[in-house]
């Protein structure tokens, strides 16, 4: 299927393959496009690059060159927000076409993983994305490969639907309540709410009403009640979640009809996390750490609410393994290992 033929002997011969060239610390990238037609002045290059040899491909039927492998492999595999990249040196490139979560159906990504030749590497599922990032890349590993084998990706794919794709926020009306004798009273200035308004602006979602209440169950549990009335389709909790005596927001949750999912989250910071939901509509209670950290568990749970997800306890509780924020100096979240 391949003839090899000295680089001296290749003047007028169409480059099958790109040509890579490495200089550490300087250059990595294409010195030959596929598809060159290589001209005298190309040989000392093509030496210097350790291109002795040419090889002239002749595929016989049912086999496919790398480039149309990867093409079809992504074609196949893609589904909403997710655009695919022209191959280069044999590799299609998957970048978001829109902001959202980032959804990688891991199974069916293993299977394709599992047929020799095939490599399909994305970024962590339930992640963040914004438009225009890298979320995936895929490619044959020789420069030609068995249709056959093509095919049996096609197949998974078709079989699990999308192995990855983005979901679009919901555009969610959310209210509100924050607890504490100390903000009620105007002892101090509330500066949870601020900050939960503007995560909230950021998801894409709007804050229907934001409601003060001092440490009261009654008066917590009608705040909620009094959202919900107006509309609320999530409830954010904040002021509270602690161990202290005087924390009644885990029993205003469930007095006011939370089923409870989780009170404690895997993660730190973030760990005093509650999920509830009244019916259809979720009921979080944030933990002080999500009002001076860039990123808690608040930022890792609610982006998969507003994207469609309904929370399980199991959701929650794998957040361990990858639950601790290494807190570098220079934030680069969600482009780090916390919650992944």
């Amino acid at each position: 299927m391949m003839t090899e033929i000295p680089v001296q002997q290749a003047v007028g011969r169409v480059l099958f393959h790109d040509i890579t060239r490495i200089v550490p610390g300087e250059f990595h990238g294409r010195a030959f496009k596929k598809g060159h037609i290589i001209v005298p002045d190309d040989i000392d290059t093509l030496l210097k690059l350790g291109k002795d040899n040419i090889y002239v491909l002749n595929l016989e039927e049912g086999f496919i060159h790398e480039d149309a492998a990867a093409l079809r492999i992504a074609r196949a595999a893609v589904g909403r927000g997710i655009q695919m990249m022209p191959p280069s040196e044999g590799k299609v490139r998957l970048m978001t076409t829109k902001p959202g979560l980032l959804k990688v159906n891991v199974a069916a990504l293993e299977r394709i993983n599992a047929i020799e030749e095939i490599v399909f590497a994305t970024a962590h599922t339930n992640r963040r994305v914004a438009a225009k990032a890298l979320v995936g890349g895929t490619r044959i590993i020789p420069l030609y490969t068995g249709e056959d084998k093509i095919v049996a990706v096609e197949n998974i794919c078709r079989e699990s639907g999308p192995v990855i794709d983005v979901v679009p926020f919901k555009q969610l009306k959310v209210g509100i309540v924050t607890t504490g004798n100390e903000v009620y009273h105007g002892r101090i200035e509330d500066k949870f709410g601020p900050v939960m308004m503007a995560k909230i602006s950021d998801l894409g979602s709007s804050v229907l009403r934001q409601i003060l209440v001092p440490d009261s169950v009654a008066m917590t549990v009608q705040a909620i009640h009094d959202l919900l009335d107006e509309g609320a389709e999530m409830i954010v909790l904040t002021g509270g979640m602690s161990v202290d005596p005087d924390d009644r927001t885990p029993a205003s949750i469930r007095a006011a009809g939370g089923q409870e999912v989780s009170y404690g989250s895997p993660t730190f910071p973030g760990s005093m996390f509650m999920l509830a939901y009244i019916g259809d509509i979720p009921v979080v209670g944030v933990p002080g750490c999500a009002m001076y950290n860039k990123a808690t568990v608040f930022d890792l749970l609610v982006p998969r609410i507003l994207a469609g997800d309904r929370l399980s306890r199991s959701d929650i509780t794998g957040l361990g393994h990858g639950g601790l924020c290494l807190g570098c100096p220079d934030c680069r979240f969600p482009d780090c290992g916390f919650g992944t």
